[in-house]
Parts: structure tokens; C-alpha cells; sequence
């Protein structure tokens, strides 16, 4: 279910546009609009340090906020605070007007637990969060105040998937299948030691072929050697009775 709701105290204001909103920023105070739930939309103003504190705070966009407007409260939602780019300070924030029927999209973020149980980290493995929220439908009223990962028993190279989370009844992922959120995966160290192991397995292997090659090559070596020699040998009568043809060729010129 939907964690405690916060409070807010707002202020309307009847002018919109640049200069209305530095107006308001010169007050001490924040411009706003609350939108949605089929209404029209109103022009507010929040404290700054108010906001500032709600901000704060840990699940402040997944958190309902009762927001009085005048001495009227209307339930919203936080949907987006604009922050000044360079001192990061709030320049106008946007409340989403819901009620027990509104259906939203929204972040809920994951927590791990059990990490000393887990065979894989107390290996030196390293736990990779593939995601720190799961987006999901749900009604606004229901928004869960978190999703639970436990990690016991988890060893390196296994996963969690969405489907362990348990996600509350009426709660769906927006992404489709059982998809990972977690996973222990070996650190490189542990990589490299598993390289220098199956580069030794190999060399073993490349050991135990090379007598085989080696008892094949003096077989080969000896055939290329009986060739030049028998050659050689043939060559030899060859020579010596090429000689005598000549000699009468020599005899008939005198």
C-alpha cells in the first residue's frame, strides 16, 4: 500500500507568465500548478523552504501529499520539480490532482537485502543493480512504498528477476516478461584467474600433441633425405659416360 502521506501548505496565485513566476520567487515562495482528475488547472505557490525539507525526503515522487490551498486540501501527487541549473534551487513545481480511481505510472525504488548471505559477494562478487526503480501501473492511492530484493543464497552469475518481488495485487511492471532486476557477476580479478587456467589447460594440450608430431617428423626427414642421395648417386655413371662420346669428336677435328 501507499506509504504516509506528507503535508503541504500552498497559496493561489492569479497571474501565470515569467514575470508573475519571479514575482513569486521574490516572496520567499515557489510557483506551481496542480492539474489533472478532469478539473481545471490552479495557479499556486509553495514555500521554498517548505519544499525544500519535502524534498528532502525519501520517496517524495511516489509520496501522496495532502496539499491545502487556502484552507482546502486536494490530494496530489508530486509529478516534477524544475530545478535553476546552476545553484540547483527550485523554480516551479507540478502536483498531479488524484483520488482513489486515477491509474498512474510511476518509479518505485528497489532496496536489496541479505547481502551477507550471499555466496556470490562473500566470493568477491560484484552485485550489479540493473535497476534502482521499477516503473509500474498502479492506482494513485496505491503506490507501494518500495520493492524488496533478498539476496540469501544468491552466488555469482545468477539473477533476480521481477517475478521474485512479489509485486503487490493491482501493481504491473510497465516493461513486459520476467525481466532482470539483480545480478552477481565475477569481479575481474576472479575473471583473470579463470583465463590463467584455461590458458594453462591449453598449453597442457598443446604439450601432450607435440611427441606425436615430433616421432612423425624424423619419418619425413628421412624420406626427404633419401631422395637427394639417391639422385646423387644415379647422376654419377651418367657423367662418367657422357666423357668417352666426346673424346672422337675431339679426334676428328685433328
Amino acid at each position: 500500500m501507499s506509504q504516509n502521506r506528507t503535508s503541504l501548505a500552498a497559496n493561489a496565485r492569479a497571474k501565470a507568465g515569467k514575470g508573475a513566476a519571479r514575482a513569486v520567487r521574490r516572496t520567499g515562495n515557489i510557483p506551481g500548478v496542480v492539474y489533472g482528475d478532469n478539473k481545471e488547472p490552479l495557479l499556486v505557490s509553495v514555500s521554498d523552504k517548505e519544499l525544500r525539507l519535502a524534498l528532502g525526503k525519501k520517496g517524495f515522487f511516489t509520496q501522496l501529499c495532502d496539499l491545502t490551498i487556502d484552507g482546502t486540501k486536494h490530494l496530489v501527487l508530486p509529478r516534477d520539480v524544475q530545478l535553476e541549473p546552476v545553484y540547483d534551487r527550485p523554480e516551479h513545481v507540478d502536483f498531479l490532482r488524484v483520488s482513489d480511481k486515477t491509474i498512474i505510472t510511476v518509479g518505485v525504488p528497489l532496496r536489496v537485502i541479505n547481502e551477507k548471505a550471499s555466496p556470490g559477494l562473500i566470493k568477491g562478487g560484484v552485485l550489479n543493480l540493473i535497476r534502482h526503480e521499477v516503473e509500474v501501473h498502479c492506482k494513485a492511492t496505491d503506490i507501494p512504498v518500495e520493492f524488496v530484493a533478498d539476496l540469501t543464497g544468491l552466488d555469482v552469475g545468477q539473477t533476480i528477476h521481477i517475478d521474485a518481488l512479489k509485486l503487490p495485487e493491482g501493481v504491473k511492471p510497465v516493461l513486459q516478461g520476467d525481466f532482470t532486476v539483480i545480478t552477481i557477476v565475477a569481479p575481474s580479478a576472479m575473471k583473470s584467474s579463470d583465463d590463467e587456467v584455461a590458458a594453462t589447460a591449453a598449453v597442457a594440450a598443446d604439450g601432450a600433441a607435440a611427441p606425436a608430431a615430433g616421432a612423425a617428423a624424423p619419418a619425413a626427414g628421412a624420406a626427404k633425405g633419401a631422395a637427394p642421395a639417391a639422385a646423387a648417386k644415379g647422376a654419377a655413371p651418367a657423367a662418367k659416360g657422357a666423357a668417352p662420346a666426346a673424346a672422337p669428336a675431339k679426334g676428328g677435328k685433328k
